[in-house]
């Protein structure tokens, strides 16, 4: 199996700033948990796909990882999800490795040898939901999740965490699908 180094130690850093600091402690609760998921489905996991080529022979059907990729962002932000991640260490550890699979997934099923417009639509839509996500965290009127995570409520927290994702998450992905989406047109004869 071949590994890229140049994407590789990428990869490691990605992983290591995702798991490593002690987020919570300088950004707040929400804010550091949307740190950790975006650096590990926007950052880590294509540089992961990168360094292992490999990994997009084994990745399912490009609809089939966005859907995956949709139902755990959505599952893990629902709030009693939420609540049970961040006060349980095996929860915890569920989400960590179902984001990194999900993200691990969606990248490697939409890049090559994957049909390029296949792999862009899997990308757009997924910036897409990640938009209505960071979104409505932004807009809600109220912090969704301080009661049943047992924490004073902070709306501004939930709202820096919305930013972290539309910031991070929505381009990242929006740029993937543009790029797949500018090789088709490049490749297209005229």
């Amino acid at each position: 199996m071949t590994v890229r180094a140049p994407f590789a130690l990428p990869a490691l850093a990605a992983l290591a700033v995702a798991w490593g600091p002690d987020w919570a402690a300088w950004l707040g609760p929400f804010p550091a948990h949307m740190l950790r998921h975006m650096t590990l489905v926007a950052v880590a996991a294509p540089l992961i796909v990168f360094a292992v080529p490999a990994l997009t022979r084994l990745a399912p059907p490009v609809a089939v990882a966005a859907a995956l990729e949709f139902v755990v962002v959505w599952a893990f932000h629902l709030p009693q999800v939420h609540a049970a991640a961040q006060g349980a260490l095996p929860w915890f550890a569920v989400e960590q490795a179902l984001f990194l699979a999900a993200g691990l997934c969606v990248w490697a099923s939409a890049l090559p040898p994957a049909p390029p417009l296949a792999g862009a639509g899997g990308l757009l839509l997924t910036s897409m939901h990640m938009t209505l996500l960071g979104a409505l965290l932004v807009l809600a009127p109220g912090d969704l999740y301080a009661a049943l995570c047992g924490r004073a409520p902070d709306l501004s927290g939930q709202q820096l965490g919305g930013v972290l994702m539309l910031a991070i998450g929505t381009p990242v992905y929006l740029f993937g699908g543009l790029a797949l989406t500018a090789r088709v047109l490049r490749e297209s004869p005229a």
